[in-house]
């Protein structure tokens, strides 16, 4: 169930760093109302994923999910630039999320 917690963590990790762009700065009730609801209940799916999964490994992957999942919102969304270098790296942090999660812990 921690791995379950945990994606969910970083899927709301990606929802919460997308909506500071539409907060402005905090400017914007409704966004900025999203980013804290959505901090929130990242922090706490987290919390729940470290109680089985060993600590480290947990806050690598939910950073992990977080930096793949808005990069790729902001090429998507927002136009960011998609490179064939950055794809890569955005490659290389997937290939580490996935040997982080094989790894025994």
């Amino acid at each position: 169930m921690g791995w379950i917690y945990l994606l969910f963590a970083g899927a709301l990790e990606v929802a919460f760093t997308t909506s500071l762009k539409y907060a402005d700065g905090f400017t914007k009730l409704i966004p900025s109302l999203v980013f804290l609801v959505t901090y929130a209940g990242s922090a706490w799916l987290l919390a729940r994923s470290i109680q089985t999964i060993p600590l480290g490994t947990a806050y690598a992957v939910w950073t992990g999910i977080g930096a793949v999942g808005t990069a790729i919102v902001g090429i998507a969304v927002f136009g960011e630039a998609a490179t064939a270098l950055r794809l890569l790296f955005i490659g290389v942090i997937v290939a580490g999320i996935v040997g982080l999660r094989m790894v025994p812990a």
